[in-house]
């Protein structure tokens, strides 16, 4: 079931914080709850350092029902998404999945988001804390003949770890069918779901989207599994640090482009021109050609203290970049960071200073991701 989305909502006063349909389940479950895009979501349960770990090794149970799940119909939904998005969705095939970015006029960042071609439509996930504001920027671009609904009363969860596909079987789900970056429609206890293999943790793994009114009844069954455990908000942001991923409002911004982000692999040949038809082409086209003046690095901190977004990068006792995601890093017990500096500095083995707290930390410039990507692409052994 799904509401067609209201512009009205998106103005006006705040709203107050929301709960999630699983708000009362994680509650009952230890979850330490915390503000975050509009909902109270858990950042932990028996710790982040110990969830992260076990993602790692197992399986962790993620809500991110706070992401905004979009639909897109009608028989230009392909090109209406190639006018806001720098993607090719003309030739995105039923059943596979691309990952692209809402992009500003002057070429910076609204949000980044998945799209997955369902066959009729089109399944849009965007980042909670921009889903408002996305789906009016999105609204208000479409042509006649293609709509837009917000999936209101679905909810989202994300099934991540290398035991994720066997805890699913154990359900009757036949998710090996799927590759990386690809997805389909199950049924489990005459529900249907979409299940895609994605995730932000750099790990195999799962989301599903779900009809609100039987999350719990799914969330319940996959915990059943001994391989499952849930997972709050904290070890999903040191997962994704430690596995390169940029994270929009830190990361990814109006002011960042995708090409010092390092997001090019997301925008094919024939749409890096300036006449490509989406707000900012013209922008991102003059990135591509002239090259960037900062790039995202990944850094490699020593001792023990982490450095937190905002943090100077300095060479030579000069201000060189800023660190936009860092922290402890649990898979490799040590702290990591990701920040933009300046693009003759952003060579592997280069040595940095980052300012955290009246103190120097030596840092050196590493490639990302920090840990490799564990997905299970199409054709691998």
């Amino acid at each position: 079931m799904s509401d067609t989305y209201d512009l009205a909502r998106s103005a006006g006063e705040k709203p107050p914080v929301l709960a999630l349909p699983l708000d009362a389940w994680h509650r009952a479950r230890g979850g330490r709850m915390v503000e975050f895009a509009g909902y109270h979501m858990p950042v932990q349960y028996e710790g982040i350092l110990a969830e992260h770990l076990w993602t790692r090794a197992h399986a962790g149970l993620f809500d991110v029902s706070h992401m905004g799940q979009l639909v897109l119909r009608g028989a230009n939904a392909a090109q209406a998404l190639e006018s806001l998005l720098p993607g090719a969705f003309a030739t995105l095939k039923p059943g596979k999945q691309r990952y692209s970015l809402l992009m500003g006029d002057d070429g910076g960042i609204l949000d980044d988001l998945i799209v997955t071609n369902r066959g009729d439509h089109f399944y849009v996930v965007v980042n909670g804390a921009t889903k408002h504001a996305d789906i009016a920027h999105i609204a208000t671009r479409l042509p006649a003949g293609v709509t837009l609904e917000h999936l209101e009363h679905h909810a989202l969860l994300a099934l991540q770890g290398p035991d994720a596909a066997q805890a699913l079987a154990a359900l009757g789900l036949a998710v090996e069918s799927l590759a990386f970056m690809e997805a389909a429609a199950f049924a489990w206890n005459g529900v249907e779901l979409g299940v895609s293999r994605s995730g932000y943790t750099g790990e195999d793994g799962f989301e599903i989207s779900v009809p609100a009114s039987h999350v719990e009844a799914l969330a319940d069954a996959l915990l059943a599994q001994p391989q499952v455990r849930p997972i709050g908000l904290g070890a999903r942001d040191s997962l994704r640090l430690e596995a390169g991923l940029p994270l929009y409002g830190h990361d990814l911004s109006l002011d960042i482009d995708p090409v010092e982000a390092d997001l090019g692999f997301a925008i094919p040949a024939r749409r890096r021109v300036a006449d490509a038809g989406y707000p900012g082409a013209a922008q991102l086209a003059q990135a591509f050609a002239q090259g960037p003046a900062r790039r995202r690095v990944g850094l490699l901190i020593e001792g023990r203290m982490a450095a937190r977004e905002g943090a100077e990068v300095l060479a030579d006792g000069r201000t060189v970049g800023t660190v936009t995601s860092g922290g402890f890093a649990p898979s490799l017990e040590r702290p990591i960071a990701m920040a933009f500096v300046e693009t003759a500095l952003a060579v592997p083995g280069t040595a940095l200073t980052l300012s955290v707290r009246g103190k120097s930390l030596a840092a050196t410039v590493t490639p990302l991701p920090f840990i490799p990507h564990r997905y299970v692409r199409k054709g691998a052994a």
